[in-house]
C-alpha cells in the first residue's frame, strides 16, 4: 500500500467520523463545535462525501438537514467502520496492557518454576491473559520459530542460531532408584555399570534425556530404555515400584526423596549439571510486559536447589 492510499484511507475515515458526528448532532454547526472544527470545514467534509461516493447524504429544508434514504444507508455502514476502527485503535494502544503473554516451558520448569512466575506477574498485571503451553525443549524451539510462543523457558542447549537466549539458573539431574531395587543400598555406581541395569527415562528431544544420552556418549557408552515417557511422575511412580533406574532432575523429585519414595545413587567423578533459559526469536519484538515477565523471571532466579549429600 503506498503512502497515498493509506492517507485516502486515513481520510475516508476521518470523513466518516465528522458524518457521523454531524448525524448525532443534527446539525453542522452543533457537529464542528463537538469536534473543535470550523463550521466551513464540516460542511466541505459533507461536501466531499457526497462527491466522493455520488449520493446526496442530507436534504436541507429549512435550514434544517434531513438524512437522505442514501444518507441513512451510508449512515449504518459509517456508524459501523467508525467503531470497529476506534475499537481497533484501542486495542492497539492499550495491547501491552490488556493484551495476551504466551509463554512456553519445559517439563520441569513449568512443573517446578513457571506457576509461582505466572502468580506472581498476575498479580501486579491481573488484566494480562497469560497463555502456557509445556513441552519438550525441541518441541518448544519449533513453537519460538513459527512465532506459536513469545518465548520459551528451555532446559539445556539452545540449538538454532535465529534464537536469542539469557540464563536463569543451574540445574543438575540424579540417578534415581526404588526404595526396594537391588542398588536401594548402593551409595555409588561407576558410569560403566550403568547400562548393567534397566532404565526408565523421558522422551528424545527433553533437556533431560538430551544431557544424560550426551553425557553417556562422551564416556562411549550407550543406553536403550525399557520406558520413555513425557511425564516425570509417571517415571518417578515406575521407578518406585522398582522398575528400573532413571536420571531426573532433583528440583522435581526432592519431595519423593524426602518421603522415601525413591533413593538417590552417586556416579563417581560424574555430574549432570545444566542451565535453564529464557529463549526468544532474534527478530521477535517484545512488549513490556513480556520483557517485564523475563525480568521477573531472572529476578527470582537468584533461587538455588543443592543436590543431597
Amino acid at each position: 500500500m503506498t503512502g497515498y492510499e493509506w492517507d485516502v484511507i486515513i481520510m475516508t475515515i476521518r470523513h466518516l467520523k465528522v458524518f457521523v458526528s454531524v448525524c448525532e448532532n443534527k446539525s453542522i454547526t452543533r457537529a464542528a463545535e463537538k469536534l473543535y472544527m470550523t463550521q466551513p470545514a464540516v460542511s466541505k467534509i459533507i461536501k466531499e462525501l457526497e462527491d466522493y461516493y455520488g449520493i446526496k447524504l442530507f436534504d436541507r429544508i429549512s435550514r434544517r438537514l434531513y438524512l437522505t434514504e442514501g444518507g441513512k444507508n451510508f449512515l449504518g455502514y459509517s456508524i459501523h467502520v467508525v467503531s470497529l476502527f476506534d475499537e481497533m485503535e484501542k486495542g492497539i494502544r492499550n495491547w501491552d496492557t490488556f493484551g495476551i503473554l504466551r509463554i512456553g516451558a519445559s517439563i520441569t520448569i513449568g512443573t517446578h518454576l513457571l506457576p509461582g512466575y505466572v502468580s506472581q506477574f498476575q498479580k501486579e498485571h491481573p488484566q494480562i491473559r497469560v497463555q502456557v503451553v509445556i513441552e519438550n525443549s525441541e518441541d518448544l524451539e519449533k513453537r519460538i520459530l513459527k512465532n506459536d510462543v513469545d518465548f520459551a523457558f528451555i532446559e539445556g542447549t539452545i540449538h538454532n542460531p535465529q534464537l536469542r537466549f539469557q540464563r536463569i539458573m543451574d540445574d543438575e539431574l540424579i540417578l534415581i532408584c526404588g526404595p526396594h531395587h537391588a542398588l536401594s543400598k548402593t551409595k555409588q555406581l561407576t558410569i560403566g555399570q550403568l547400562p548393567d541395569y534397566d532404565f526408565i527415562l523421558r522422551e528424545k528431544g527433553s533437556g533431560t534425556r538430551e544431557l544424560f544420552d550426551s553425557t553417556l556418549l562422551v564416556h562411549d557408552i550407550a543406553i536403550k530404555p525399557i520406558w520413555e515417557s513425557v511425564s516425570t511422575q509417571a517415571i518417578v511412580k515406575a521407578v518406585g515400584a522398582d522398575l528400573g533406574l532413571s536420571v531426573l532432575p532433583y528440583r522435581l523429585v526432592k519431595s519423593d526423596l524426602e518421603a522415601g519414595l525413591i533413593k538417590h545413587i552417586k556416579i563417581k567423578n560424574v555430574s549432570f549439571k545444566r542451565q535453564f533459559y529464557i529463549t526468544y526469536h532474534k527478530n521477535k519484538y517484545l512488549t513490556d510486559s513480556a520483557k517485564e515477565f523475563i525480568d521477573l523471571s531472572l529476578q527470582e532466579g537468584g533461587e538455588t536447589s543443592s543436590t543431597p549429600d
